[in-house]
């Protein structure tokens, strides 16, 4: 099934280049707009308070900065592995039986590998802290958020955020443990 999904993938042709670069180019302005309101704030206050106090913010708003540079990693890491197949250039020459491209087959050698299982759940894990934190705030910067909202949607942020990983995660664990044909 995921193979067949790959070679539909890859027959949008130019289509498919169109949502690459779009995403590239989120991903990027994500960045910049982000380091761009980090030294904003640091101007804004350019000494340290005396007394540090985060009772008010959650792992996950305390971790923004340490797991979206682990998922850009992972990310780097996750084309280089199957989409650029420079981690294992082997794939390149692995097909099915109707001749397309093994994707299935690459997907059980890589998560077979507890290295790769574990920093892809990792990376998996954080990218959810970062969703989750995101996505609660996301309504707050568009100044939809109240003191009686905000606890909503920190809780969406967090549910959202978890489904998501249990989704990406089932993968690794499913070949991890044989739980796969």
């Amino acid at each position: 099934m995921v193979n067949a999904y790959a070679t539909r993938l890859h027959e949008l042709g130019a289509l498919l280049w169109v949502a690459r670069l779009g995403l590239l180019l989120v991903a990027g302005l994500h960045i910049y707009f982000t380091m761009l309101l980090w030294c904003e704030n640091r101007h804004a206050c350019p000494q340290k308070y005396a007394v540090k106090n985060d009772l008010q913010t959650t792992i996950y708003a305390r971790s923004m900065r340490l797991s979206g540079l682990v998922v850009l990693g992972f990310v780097l890491f996750h084309l280089a592995q199957f989409t650029w197949e420079w981690v294992n250039p082997e794939y390149k020459e692995w097909y099915d039986y109707m001749g397309r491209h093994d994707v299935y087959q690459m997907l059980v050698s890589a998560f077979s590998n507890p290295w790769v299982s574990g920093f892809y759940l990792l990376s998996v894990a954080l990218l959810a802290m970062h969703l989750s934190h995101g996505i609660g705030s996301l309504f707050q910067t568009f100044g939809i958020s109240s003191a009686k909202l905000r606890p909503h949607f920190e809780r969406a942020g967090l549910i959202v955020a978890w489904i998501f990983f249990l989704g990406y995660a089932s993968i690794p664990v499913a070949v991890f443990f044989n739980l796969l044909p």
